[in-house]
């Protein structure tokens, strides 16, 4: 940490929303960090140097953003609360290496983000990071907006509600939507877990700090990943039926009308029976079903 971080108490940031009028709110996820453990490790797991520039999702009071400043050439902060917003432009406004945006983060894809304030990076010419306390109603669609976009972070560490980052890790046998659409463009990694103490107000829930090393391109079906996942999706619609009934029905509600026998062909053709469930197919054998499918279209257009 940096010597005596002026934001990192509990009496700071009481006094930081009375003096707002602020009262946090579940449903932006307003969960303040008051932890100088916690704040040390997500600062550590994201291996920041003079270089970096950093995207901060939900800077809020300023904790985080306060260590980032110190430590790299450029910070983004994007804040969705307008006081929270014209608070940190004041209280900051010392610090010309932060930038201050006030506005959805899923409204502004990440080169809208670093165009003004650093050009290489929106131009992808230098690497960028990602390193935020995430609201938790936000967290996976946060996570897919930088991933499925070209201009995808070189790192990512964020602090997130424990379920989901279990969920992201998961293996064969528990396997989500999310956790491929996670683990198709990164490896992620859990730092360690952040008791609902070290905020406030309290969640009702653990937070994990949680690691993403971005992949230098996806790891499977690398020229249509997007297609690939709404595949996967389509045989997530209704997970606790068997394969060969799940997947023709999850295509067909998803407007990709393609005949069952195929579907059961394509599913022998990647080595799966067709008798299991979608939450133990792994990122690879979906990626053969892909192709097999793709194939099969290929040679009926031909």
């Amino acid at each position: 940490m940096t010597s005596a971080n002026p934001y990192l108490s509990l009496a700071r940031v009481r006094a930081a929303l009375h003096a707002l009028d602020l009262r946090p709110s579940r449903s932006m996820g307003q969960n303040f960090l008051i932890d100088g453990a916690a704040l040390a490790t997500i600062v550590n797991a994201a291996q920041l140097t003079p270089d970096d520039t950093v995207i901060e999702v939900g800077p809020g009071l300023g904790v985080l953003t306060w260590e980032l400043v110190h430590r790299t050439r450029a910070v983004i902060a994007v804040e969705l609360d307008h006081r929270l917003a014209d608070r940190l432009r004041a209280e900051f406004r010392a610090f010309s290496n932060l930038a201050i945006i006030q506005g959805d983060v899923l409204r502004l894809p990440p080169e809208a983000i670093l165009a003004e304030h650093d050009p290489d990076a929106s131009s992808g010419a230098r690497p960028y990071k990602v390193v935020a306390n995430l609201p938790y109603a936000i967290t996976s669609a946060a996570l897919r907006h930088f991933l499925s976009n070209p201009l995808r972070p070189a790192l990512m560490v964020v602090l997130v509600q424990r379920e989901v980052a279990d969920r992201i890790c998961a293996r064969p046998g528990n396997l989500s939507v999310l956790a491929h659409a996670v683990q198709i463009y990164a490896e992620p990694e859990i730092i360690a877990r952040i008791p609902a103490s070290c905020f406030f107000p309290a969640p009702e829930v653990e937070s994990t700090v949680l690691r993403l090393r971005i992949r230098p391109q996806p790891a499977v079906v690398p020229d249509q990943p997007e297609a690939l996942l709404r595949l996967i999706k389509a045989g997530f619609l209704h997970p606790r039926k068997q394969l060969g009934n799940a997947l023709p029905g999850g295509m067909a509600a998803m407007g990709m009308k393609t005949d069952k026998q195929k579907i059961l062909d394509a599913l022998t053709a990647a080595g799966i029976n067709a008798t299991r469930r979608a939450e133990t197919v792994t990122l690879d054998e979906w990626g053969a079903v892909y192709r097999a499918l793709k194939m099969d279209s290929e040679k009926v257009k031909g």
